[in-house]
């Protein structure tokens, strides 16, 4: 493998595409990293949930409650 090979397939920094750096994998540095964490605590990564106040059977939890007696 040439060195064009090794460095188009090396993993890249996730917020800027330069070739990271070991020390602060998955990130080609701090500041990058500092970017990313940024992004997490002021909401703009967030994992999607499912709004529904129904649980997988269709009754809503105090409902639950209510049929196992």
């Amino acid at each position: 493998m040439n060195e064009i090979d090794r460095t188009l397939s090396a993993p890249r920094c996730p917020i800027c595409g330069k070739a990271r750096d070991e020390a602060f994998r998955p990130f080609c540095s701090k500041r990058c990293a500092d970017i990313d964490l940024n992004r997490w605590l002021s909401g703009v990564y967030a994992i999607p949930v499912k709004d529904d106040a129904d649980d997988e059977d269709g009754l809503r939890p105090a409902d639950n409650d209510n049929a196992e007696r």
